[in-house]
């Protein structure tokens, strides 16, 4: 067995006394002899990325470190954002789900390792924000990191897991509101009924979780960060607590039962056709499988969303589903990952994404992780080298567009949205409105976006950056994010672009004629991947040389298929 000490460098120089005293405290109680009942895997891993890892080849907070014959530990760089993920040990989802004798035996290496050289309270990975995390993928992955393993390795991991609930237990407050302390209560109660001796921690973390529902959970089951995988995290969090106490024989608290009621519905809503979550503020589209199996653990029943959800307005008919960020960007410390993304969409026919956004960069480092932030980065309107929302200190938007209410309509001719925000009004009096209508049968999308000089005060503005500009005007693009998998041409003599789907399906994106059509490269950011996917972007570019510019484009379905018609049989889900 390899002897790291410890593993990677400390994140922060300076003592973390607190956590060093709170795991120090909890070496002196008695470890538990195991487990009350055999528990359950419940969280869901990419097999890919497992078998990345066994490779050697660890992608981890932005930072890749491939290092074939060596472990975690040994190949560990000075880099926060690695250690930090290294030791929150997500990664066990994905060697679970490789699911081979060599994932496994990496995973038990690992995790033994760990134990000896960070198991009594050293190392950086004795902070409340990645000991929920970590215990969570201990108590659920059990079965396969003690199969083969002799009752010496079995006392340690044992006493390993009561000293971080018991750890917990004091230092739970000291984690970041939101998904970290979420994980952390949730971590606390699973182990706390799993484990043989522990059951007096449950009522008070319990009680802390019902609290943390009530402040962090709003009335219609969004989160401050507005990030729906964040929100299925939770999600996930939240039942995986109510089942633990099911197993136990316990009913969870009223206040946890209808956080999961209000959220459920929420994540309906941000679902696109094809399963997938829609990208937006830092999210993914989340694991397949892995939404579908959350709803089905909330036990709550499909019901209508009327309105925004999160903040987010969803179009949806026939094969199609339209999903706009309809809402300003979230502030304060919600909006250290968030995205000046307003006003942007995405649209998904069937089971093929079509508009996207390039998503979070984040798996790729600070500077991938901050131009998938951009406004450019996402399918809008972005004035050419300014972003709807600014940051400030510490990563934060502190200049945010402030979003003119969205107003939402049904009738015999579709669904229709009507939305606006204030981005550019202070530096070039400028405001954005952006109008999408998707027809009955879902076949086409017309939009309409006018950047423009509305109130007195934007005219005065405007007329001085005009003035600046020695009459050049105000220029802005339009971007369409293409999705990797969708085959874009220039066609009819440069006024359209045809969008082929491997489904089969043939799309047409056609414009007014008031800006320049482009066909440019773009990426797209996933997690799961070692490098961005290259993709191409429709660009509309123009300039605001009057009070007001409004550029009018439309994207129809040409042509069906019999393998896209054959899609009907997985068609959306209901919401």
């Amino acid at each position: 067995m390899a002897d790291p000490a410890p593993p990677g460098p400390e994140p922060d120089r300076r003592p973390r006394l607190a956590d060093r005293i709170a795991a120090w405290r909890a070496g002196f109680a008695r470890p538990s002899s195991g487990f009350v009942a055999q528990p359950e895997p419940r969280s869901i891993g990419m097999v890919a990325r497992g078998r990345q890892l066994v490779a050697g080849n660890y992608l981890m907070g932005g930072v890749l470190v491939e290092a074939p014959g060596r472990t975690l530990w040994q190949a560990m760089p000075e880099d926060p954002g690695f250690v930090e993920a290294a030791h929150g040990f997500a990664w066990l989802d994905d060697l679970a789900a490789a699911g081979d004798h060599a994932a496994r035996s990496t995973a038990q290496t690992w995790v033994f390792d760990w134990i000896a050289a960070c198991g009594t309270g050293k190392g950086p990975g004795w902070t409340p924000d990645l000991t929920g995390r970590r215990l969570i993928r201990w108590v659920n992955h059990a079965l396969m990191l003690l199969a083969g393993r002799d009752k010496r390795d079995a006392d340690a991991f044992f006493a390993a897991l009561t000293r971080q609930a018991l750890y917990l237990s004091r230092r739970w407050r000291a984690a970041a509101p939101g998904l970290p302390r979420f994980e952390a209560l949730t971590g606390l109660i699973c182990a706390s009924l799993a484990l043989d001796g522990l059951g007096g921690l449950v009522d008070p973390a319990l009680a802390a979780l019902a609290r943390e529902c009530r402040t962090e959970i709003d009335a219609e089951g969004g989160i401050p960060t507005r990030n729906p995988e964040e929100l299925l995290d939770v999600l996930s969090l939240l039942t995986w607590a109510a089942q633990a106490l099911a197993d136990a024989g316990r009913k969870p608290l009223p206040d946890l039962t209808a956080a999961i009621g209000r959220v459920a519905p929420t994540l309906r809503a941000l679902r696109h056709a094809d399963g997938g979550l829609a990208r937006f503020h830092g999210g993914g589209r989340g694991l397949e499988g892995r939404l579908d199996h959350a709803l089905a653990q909330s036990g709550v029943k499909p019901m209508a969303v009327t309105g925004l959800a999160m903040g987010f307005a969803r179009l949806h008919a026939g094969r199609t589903t339209v999903i706009v960020d309809a809402k300003a960007p979230p502030e304060g410390r919600a909006s250290a990952a968030a995205h000046a993304s307003t006003l942007a969409f995405e649209l998904t026919s069937g089971r093929r994404p079509v508009i996207v956004s390039c998503g979070s960069g984040a798996p790729f480092g600070p500077e991938w992780r901050r131009a998938g932030r951009a406004t450019a980065s996402h399918s809008t309107l972005a004035i050419d080298g300014y972003s709807s929302s600014r940051l400030g200190t510490g990563e934060r938007l502190t200049d945010r567009a402030q979003a003119i209410p969205a107003r939402l309509t049904q009738g015999a001719d579709g669904q229709a949205v009507l939305i606006g925000h204030t981005g550019w009004a202070q530096t070039h009096g400028l405001t954005h409105m952006r109008g999408l209508d998707l027809s009955p049968d879902g076949r086409a999308l017309s939009g309409q976006d006018t950047l423009g000089a509305f109130t007195t005060a934007e005219r005065k503005r405007f007329d001085a950056v005009l003035s600046a500009t020695r009459l050049q005007g105000v220029a802005f693009s339009i971007r369409f994010h293409l999705h990797p998998e969708v085959d874009a041409e220039i066609d009819m003599g440069g006024t359209a672009v045809s969008l082929g789907l491997r489904s089969g399906e043939i799309w047409v994106f056609r414009h007014d004629g008031t800006a320049a059509l482009s066909l440019e490269p773009s990426v797209y950011l996933e997690k799961g991947r070692l490098k961005p996917r290259a993709t191409k972007q429709i660009v509309l570019s123009a300039r605001v040389l009057d009070y007001a510019c409004e550029v009018g484009w439309t994207l129809a379905k040409a042509q069906d298929t019999p393998l896209a018609i054959r899609d009907l049989e997985r068609d959306e889900p209901p919401v």
